[in-house]
């Protein structure tokens, strides 16, 4: 073998650490990237209480609600708490206290919910997402509720990631069957589809007879044409807020017992037959 002389080892020391840099560039900027970044401008805010996983209260006495997350709900008065929602909110706190007590807010295309919270996108000095955080440890549901739907992606591809390896809550089922739902609020149901009706402006669909669920037809532009006489009798799993009809038939073929509208295609899923 021909050993290189002096000046040929230095042009290879030379080559050798730039293929280093290279590779220290990639593996540093994948574990700098920020999770589900979202482009300038942010106003930097302090905030004084994390009140649960998904709502915090800032200096200044207003409360923010995340956007993209519905995290389990703190016990008040008599009720408990759900599962993993101290958790949740221990997280938050503790990537808030992280981050300074200071975090990045960028509001909503709408901007405010009816209870008069700040809907925000809300960030850590690192750029990552708190949502987003939260989703990806198991300790929230993602939820997309239009228009604020511009993360709606990758925070979806957060909760999925959690829910592969079994974390934080996905570690339990917590997929109702429509058939048991016993209160109104956000869930995660499934069930069979038993009735398919086609309106002009929607689909609905009778899930497991007791829950009816309304895809606007803005949502079905994704799917083939035939998308909707391949669904009945199928397993499909939807979330959202469900509220009751117990003023309107409840019960009857015409009006099932609950009610689900929903504003992004990753709130339902066909399952296999």
């Amino acid at each position: 073998m021909r050993m290189a002389n002096s000046s040929e080892f230095v042009q290879l020391q030379k080559k050798a650490s730039l293929v280093g840099a290279f590779f220290m560039g990639i593996f540093w900027h994948l574990s700098a990237a920020a999770l589900c970044p979202l482009p300038l401008p942010k106003a930097t805010v302090a905030v004084a209480q994390v009140l649960d996983g998904d709502t915090l209260r800032l200096s200044n006495g207003r409360s923010v609600r995340l956007i993209g997350i519905n995290a389990p709900e703190v016990g008040r008065g008599k009720r408990a708490s759900e599962p993993y929602a101290i958790a949740a909110r221990q997280r938050l706190q503790a990537l808030v206290e992280a981050s300074g007590g200071r975090i990045h807010l960028v509001r909503g295309a709408e901007s405010n919910d009816r209870y008069g919270r700040i809907l925000a996108y809300a960030y850590a000095r690192t750029g990552d997402n708190l949502a987003a955080q939260l989703l990806r440890e198991g300790l929230g549901y993602h939820s997309a509720i239009a228009p604020n739907i511009r993360l709606a992606t990758c925070q979806g591809e957060a909760e999925q990631a959690a829910r592969a390896a079994r974390l934080g809550l996905w570690q339990a089922q917590p997929v109702q069957r429509a058939r048991t739902l016993k209160r109104a609020g956000f869930a995660v149901a499934s069930g069979q589809v038993t009735r398919v009706q086609r309106r002009k402006d929607a689909l609905l669909l009778d899930v497991d007879g007791v829950l009816r669920v309304r895809l606007p037809a803005r949502l079905l532009r994704g799917y083939p044409a035939a998308f909707a006489d391949t669904l009945k009798g199928r397993s499909v799993e939807v979330r959202g807020w469900i509220v009751s009809r117990s003023g309107v038939r409840a019960g009857t073929v015409r009006s099932p017992r609950w009610y689900l509208q929903l504003s992004h295609p990753s709130m339902f899923k066909a399952l296999t037959r």
